[in-house]
């Protein structure tokens, strides 16, 4: 879905924004990424303040969210509750969904997400997709058999 290359991700969200603005026509991907902007208010500045947000570092140490890691796994989840992949995530999206709401649900599974990324990097393997489904499981404090 996306390059590996950080600037051309980050200039991407800022062109999809910048053209969802002007009422542009966007393709699917423009759309899912202008929704996911048009959630995070706060981070608008760094998409409408050019080169300079663009180019924003946001080490772990300095204690700042990265908004463009923080709205891709946004857009990942979306992605894995629209085709239900792990298997189940669907199920667990509309169950925290229901308690909470869409935007909430969503902010709960990317932290499991990033938790499975991180493992995943630390450890030079690739995701652990039953770790995942176990720990979004147990978000909804379900403990039925994961595989």
């Amino acid at each position: 879905m996306f390059s590996a290359d950080r600037n051309e991700i980050r200039r991407m969200y800022a062109d999809a924004w910048a053209k969802a603005q002007r009422g542009g026509d966007l393709s699917a991907l423009e759309h899912r990424i202008a929704g996911v902007i048009a959630e995070h208010p706060e981070y608008h500045r760094f998409l409408e303040g050019g080169d300079a947000g663009l180019d924003a570092e946001f080490p772990p140490e300095a204690g700042r969210t990265n908004p463009f890691l923080h709205m891709g796994l946004h857009i990942a989840v979306r992605e894995q509750v629209a085709i239900d992949r792990p298997p189940g995530i669907s199920g667990v999206y509309q169950r925290l969904a229901a308690r909470h709401n869409e935007h909430e649900a969503e902010h709960a599974m990317l932290d499991c997400l990033a938790e499975t990324l991180w493992e995943a990097q630390r450890e030079a393997r690739p995701p652990d997709d039953a770790a995942y489904l176990r720990r979004l499981q147990a978000l909804v404090g379900d403990r039925g058999d994961l595989g």
